[in-house]
């Protein structure tokens, strides 16, 4: 379970931000009176080249952003009804409303943050940016894992080999990835196979929630687990979980995401052009 701690906190920055958003949205009021009770102004001349914007302008006015493109719900890319160990009802309410909340949240907040004034209070704007990365992290993660999920398990010659070579065995490597799991069984987080794109290496990272993550990583397989995961399956056991996603993993779509950071990194380190 989380500790009260982080509800609190958590509780704190959801405060902070839905505050925000009403207070950017009075200072939009303020600034943009309605147009019946102002009375028609006549074009003003274009402002001559290599002049300063007037000084009369005001500073609450929105910043000059492009509108936010929305995200998108993606698809379950896969058939929940023939997952093992993972019931139908699980996997359509986590996608639903855990992956798809955070998607519409995302949205919602990245407008916010286009629209703001530029007199905006700091504490406000750091809010609704603190929650933009927790709602963008959560999305990519919940994409992730999915796209991972819907195989039979059966293992990849292509990072098998990597394995051997990051950890010195297969089952090394599992060890330390479901220690890193059950870690975090009855709280919230992600553990993730990843390519340190710094320095060309395989590792486990444990993540407590959706902003922390390995810096300069690419995820290569991911495991939810957030409680909302399993819970609905599993109740408190987060170990029979783990044992149903190594059984419904796609290792295929870890090769090739494996294949496509190997190339990145080549690329970082100017071995490609």
């Amino acid at each position: 379970m989380s500790t009260s701690h982080d509800l609190d906190r958590r509780a704190a920055l959801t405060a902070i931000a839905a505050s925000g958003a009403m207070l950017l949205t009075s200072c939009r009021a303020e600034a943009e009176p309605a147009r019946s009770a102002q009375p028609a102004q006549p074009a003003q001349p274009a402002q001559p080249a290599g002049l300063p914007p007037s000084a009369t302008a005001k500073t609450s006015a929105p910043r000059p952003l492009s509108a936010p493109r929305p995200h998108v719900v993606e698809p379950l890319p896969f058939d929940p009804t023939k997952l093992r160990g993972l019931s139908e009802r699980l996997l359509v309410s986590h996608h639903d409303n855990n992956y798809a909340g955070a998607v519409k949240n995302l949205n919602r907040v990245e407008e916010e943050i286009a629209r703001a004034p530029r007199d905006a209070p700091p504490f406000v704007v750091g809010a609704l940016h603190e929650r933009a990365l927790s709602f963008r992290g959560s999305t990519t993660m919940h994409e992730l894992y999915f796209a991972n999920l819907g195989g039979d398990g059966a293992t990849s010659a292509a990072v098998d080999g990597a394995l051997v070579t990051a950890f010195g065995s297969r089952a090394v490597w599992e060890e330390s990835f479901r220690s890193a799991a059950l870690s975090l069984g009855g709280g919230s987080g992600w553990v993730t196979l990843s390519l340190d794109l710094h320095r060309d290496a395989l590792v486990v990272v444990w993540s407590g929630n959706h902003t922390q993550n390995l810096a300069f990583g690419a995820p290569l397989l991911v495991l939810d687990m957030y409680e909302h995961a399993y819970q609905m399956d599993y109740g408190a056991g987060a170990a029979r979980y783990v044992d149903a996603f190594f059984a419904n993993l796609r290792w295929d779509v870890v090769a090739e995401r494996l294949t496509r950071a190997r190339y990145a990194a080549a690329a970082i380190r100017g071995e490609i052009r």
